[in-house]
């Protein structure tokens, strides 16, 4: 190896070291790549950097992003989850493990909504975790389910993780969303069928709602409560991603009019206030100048790996392993996987992924079918001890009784039901290509 490839290896064991010292991410991203690119070259490598920050924040598609963050945060407020998961519950009440089918079906449809996983796992935590457990639930289901199913909006689009990996790899924020519609309701579908198995065979882990408490509301009132309450979001989510799947508009246009349907959502259900408008716009503003200061100082840790000749390392490292283009697409998800127990899903995406991905550019791989892999990939890191945030957010507003055990314990076998996911997605590449195939993407 060359001087300047050790040093590459050093920038990368320094960043490293910066995240276990504490130092927040972007500035371990901006700190690492300065130091060793002015190591290696001085200060002509950085000429470059300027134009390459303005790239970021000009780039018309990550427009969309605090759109959508505005949205989410939005329909958090307007109390929509509360409202769903109490119709949905009932409505379901009757069948053993029913309360868990509709914390997916919640989960799917705040996710096609939203996509915060925050804001969803800490809902579904606050309003469902303690009448779960009250009704019987073992804890580690009931955790489990909420803390999953609230991380499908990683996977459901509108994704921030889909609107960034089609920045990052220099594809269309539509074909993604059309691409990762099926399997991400695949995801959805094997959550649901373990809940039911669980009724079957373990029938006392997830209960049935009370016979007296179902009584309570009678099924006209349910019937027209449901139409009332799921109404809304489905049309919000078909107006949104159906405008971008169907080539209407543009992701940005669609995000500005989802950002306006949470607020005419919030108004209607009459829980829209100037005080409840400046907290969400001031939350929107945080996680998105987070989000965009993360991006902005990944820019010289990317410049001064390249420069340094870490893509020649990274590539000479896929020529070791076994088994040709698929070998070296399994090794990139298993290592993919295995940091996601240590890093956050943006922290991969713009630190591992740009490394990763001169290995398979000009290959015959289908750069959508990795992309939608990548995103199932990212999901488990939501789950994965000891820093799964899900785990971190269900724990900051779970009951007394609820212990960080019986969460640990509840997500492992939903890990194991997303990597059933990823296993089917890996085999049948044609999950993500059959919706953007019928309708012409």
């Amino acid at each position: 190896m060359t001087g300047n490839e050790w040093l590459a290896l050093g920038m990368l064991g320094a960043f490293f070291a910066f995240l276990v010292t504490g130092i927040p991410v972007a500035i371990a991203l901006a700190a690492s790549g300065l130091v060793f690119g002015y190591l290696g070259f001085g200060t002509g490598l950085f000429n470059l950097l300027p134009a390459r920050i303005y790239g970021v924040v000009t780039n018309y598609t990550l427009l969309a992003l605090p759109l959508f963050i505005f949205m989410g945060i939005m329909l958090e407020k307007s109390r929509m989850a509360e409202d769903l998961i109490d119709v949905i519950g009932h409505a379901m009440g009757r069948l053993r493990g029913g309360m868990g089918l509709a914390i997916v079906l919640v989960g799917v449809l705040m996710g096609a909504s939203s996509g915060v996983v925050g804001a969803t796992v800490v809902t579904m935590g606050l309003l469902a975790l303690r009448p779960l457990v009250a009704r019987g639930y073992d804890k580690g289901v009931a955790c489990g389910a909420i803390c999953a199913s609230g991380t499908l909006g990683q996977i459901i689009p509108p994704s921030l993780v889909l609107i960034l990996l089609a920045d990052i790899l220099g594809l269309s924020v539509g074909t993604l969303f059309a691409a990762a519609m099926v399997p991400g309701l695949m995801l959805a579908g094997i959550m649901a069928l373990y809940i039911v198995g669980l009724g079957v065979f373990r029938p006392q882990m997830v209960p049935a709602i009370p016979a007296a408490e179902r009584a309570a509301l009678s099924r006209r009132a349910l019937a027209g409560k449901m139409i009332r309450v799921v109404t809304p979001p489905l049309v919000l989510v078909f107006a949104v991603l159906g405008s971008i799947v169907g080539g209407v508009a543009a992701p940005t246009e669609a995000a500005s009019m989802g950002a306006l349907g949470a607020l005419l959502l919030a108004l209607v259900a009459g829980r829209l206030d100037l005080a409840t408008l400046k907290e969400v716009c001031r939350a929107s503003l945080v996680t998105s100048a987070m989000v965009f200061f993360i991006l902005i100082c990944a820019q010289p840790f990317g410049l001064a790996f390249r420069g340094l000749g870490g893509e020649r390392l990274i590539e000479h490292l896929f020529s070791l392993v076994p088994g040709g283009l698929e070998g070296s697409l399994l090794f990139m998800m298993a290592l993919i996987f295995a940091l996601g127990f240590f890093l956050e899903w943006i922290e991969i995406s713009y630190i591992v992924l740009p490394m990763f991905l001169p290995v398979f550019a000009g290959t015959e791989l289908d750069m959508v079918w990795l992309s939608i892999l990548v995103a199932m990939n990212l999901q488990t890191s939501f789950l994965t001890p000891p820093f799964g945030w899900a785990l971190f957010f269900l724990k900051g507003v779970a009951p007394a009784g609820v212990t960080t055990v019986d969460i640990y314990r509840g997500v492992i076998p939903f890990i194991g039901l997303q990597l059933i996911g990823l296993s089917l997605l890996f085999v049948f590449p044609q999950l993500t290509s059959w919706l953007p195939k019928l309708i012409g993407w």
